[in-house]
């Protein structure tokens, strides 16, 4: 009898395994190409997505959501990576990025890397990016794909039917008011992208917030499937307080594989441009609250956003002017 019965129970659990092992290859849907508008042209171009077959089958797949829930959204699957990206063998795996991404290597500060995270964290020359330095103009913070929301209340996010949840993303339903009716700048940055983040404006700097969370990924392919990442994910932030932006938040989100965010700035003002931290191995975001009637922002990127594009920034350039008067 207990024979028949363990030999049933091996039959369901072999019959179980070759239900996932179907599962596992199970047809993915086809995901339309991610747009985007290049700011320098002005023209729509399509991104070339790292790793774009393993986030289409993690968000797309049964056995792949799965692995997402029990395994990849957690911060050890992250840092097991990180680190691994932090070995000297892990240097064969830049030129061949440098190459496919076709990244610019006459801007590095540097050209010999000891890992790859090494390269991850690049910095750039001085004069690689010119920033705005207009008192009353804020710049982008980081090289990146941008989405911009003048008022946060009319605007859906992303996939119409969710809305920017702004105290479940700041985890503080009182310092969300202030930002309640403001203005949203979303800074996307790809794997292949400059992955240090700057200042957008100069000002007193509060100390910074972190609020624990996992590690999807803020790719537009997962976004198309779970549009709450930003507010699911770790994340970080601070305050800039400036005469004519009021107080602004600057706060960066983590990623799938995204090792840490490191902070480097220090003391308690700030100026334009100056480097506030960086992005370890992964794609990443930076995102800006404005309060109420405190910024314009550029009219390519509100159109752009409105019509469901992003547009490529850098670090540096200008987004937006001030509504108030010096």
């Amino acid at each position: 009898m207990k024979i028949t019965k363990t030999k049933k129970n091996w039959g369901i659990i072999l019959l179980l395994l070759a239900i996932i092992a179907i599962m596992a290859f199970y047809p993915l849907p086809p995901q339309a190409p991610i747009h985007y508008y290049d700011r320098e042209s002005g023209e729509l171009k399509t991104e070339k997505v790292a790793a774009e077959k393993w986030l289409v089958w993690l968000y797309n797949n049964p056995v792949g959501e799965a692995t997402l829930w029990t395994l990849v959204k957690r911060k050890f699957v992250s840092s097991i990576y990180g680190t691994m990206m932090d070995r000297p063998s892990s240097t064969k795996k830049i030129q061949p990025f440098i190459e496919e991404f076709d990244i610019d290597r006459s801007v590095f500060e540097k050209q010999e890397f000891h890992s790859f995270n090494d390269f991850f964290t690049r910095k750039l020359k001085n004069n690689a990016r010119l920033v705005d330095t207009t008192a009353t103009n804020t710049v982008s913070p980081a090289d990146g794909k941008i989405l911009a929301y003048a008022d946060i209340s009319n605007s859906d996010f992303i996939v119409k039917g969710y809305r920017f949840d702004i105290g479940s993303f700041l985890n503080n339903d009182e310092l969300a008011k202030k930002y309640i009716d403001g203005t949203l700048v979303i800074i996307r940055l790809a794997p292949a992208d400059y992955h240090r983040f700057h200042f957008p404006l100069s000002g007193s700097v509060s100390s910074n917030t972190q609020i624990d969370g996992d590690y999807y990924s803020v790719n537009p392919l997962a976004l198309r499937k779970r549009t709450e990442i930003f507010c699911l994910n770790k994340r970080e932030y601070t305050t800039v307080t400036n005469p004519v932006f009021g107080e602004v938040i600057m706060a960066e989100v983590g990623a799938t594989m995204v090792g840490s965010m490191v902070q480097t700035y220090s003391g308690d003002f700030v100026k334009k441009g100056d480097e506030k931290g960086y992005f370890k191995f992964g794609g990443s975001t930076v995102v800006l609250l404005f309060e109420k009637n405190k910024i314009s922002i550029d009219a390519d990127l509100l159109s752009n956003t409105l019509k469901g594009y992003e547009t490529s920034v850098k670090e540096g350039e200008r987004i937006g002017v001030s509504m108030i008067t010096p």
